[in-house]
């Protein structure tokens, strides 16, 4: 399986794009692993770091309802 963000875009993961991080949450919230999303190890740090930086500014959930 390829990385998303290798293949698609130019390696810069934006906290403020909510509807891409989305695809990488759970049903509950939480940040899904590396083996279900794909996602390298560069870019699954990255990725979970704009997830914890939109959920500190409001714009992701920290918990399902």
């Amino acid at each position: 399986m390829e990385c998303y963000f290798c293949k698609n875009t130019s390696g810069e993961i934006d906290f403020k794009e909510t509807a891409l991080l989305r695809r990488f949450i759970s049903g509950l919230a939480k940040i899904r692993a590396r083996r279900r999303t794909g996602v390298c190890a560069k870019h699954q740090r990255k990725l979970a770091q704009a997830i914890k930086r939109a959920r500190h500014m409001g714009l992701l959930p920290h918990a399902a309802r």
